[in-house]
């Protein structure tokens, strides 16, 4: 039998030996902590399998997918979905701009509001990059059997309602 010392990351074990036991949820705790974990090495593993070849950033890739999934955004509105504040929109959007692979539009009714949306250089950048970028998440998943994946992504899945308040959309 493997003791949970054995099971914790070096991180945990450093965690436990400085906050103790006594007065926190520590399931919680390590729950949150490895979600963080987890997408940080993910995230660092994309950007240097996929992304960094093609000069994007994570916060690029991530306005370039917004896009190509659910197409031309608000500014406002692609700040939300991609979880980051409006000013990283518009320096991300002013750097793809410049790359042609997005374009700003003013709004009809409200001079003061930008839509962003793919060019068609855009769109295929995206195209193309996709699949490796798959690749890299199917390679970064390969040490979990199909049951856990699909136990996994479930489980997040319940966990990213809890933390938006019980939505599912996250706005």
């Amino acid at each position: 039998m493997v003791s949970l010392q054995e099971q914790l990351l070096p991180e945990e074990v450093d965690v436990l030996a400085r906050t103790g036991t006594a007065t926190l949820d520590v399931s919680a705790m390590f729950v949150v902590q490895d979600v963080f974990r987890a997408a940080a090495a993910l995230r660092a593993r994309l950007e240097a399998g996929a992304l960094q070849a093609e000069g994007l950033t994570w916060s690029s890739f991530t306005m370039l997918f917004c896009l190509w999934v659910w197409g031309p955004h608000e500014t406002r509105d692609l700040a939300v979905r991609m979880g980051v504040s409006r000013p990283t929109v518009s320096g991300v959007t002013d750097t793809l701009e410049r790359r042609g692979l997005v374009e700003r539009r003013g709004h009809a009714e409200d001079a003061r509001r930008r839509t962003v949306s793919l060019t068609p250089a855009g769109e295929r950048t995206f195209e193309e990059l996709f699949p490796r970028f798959n690749a890299e998440e199917s390679l970064a998943c390969a040490g979990l059997g199909a049951d856990e994946r699909a136990q996994l992504a479930a489980l997040l899945r319940r966990l990213v309602t809890t933390a938006r308040g019980g939505t599912r959309d996250g706005r």
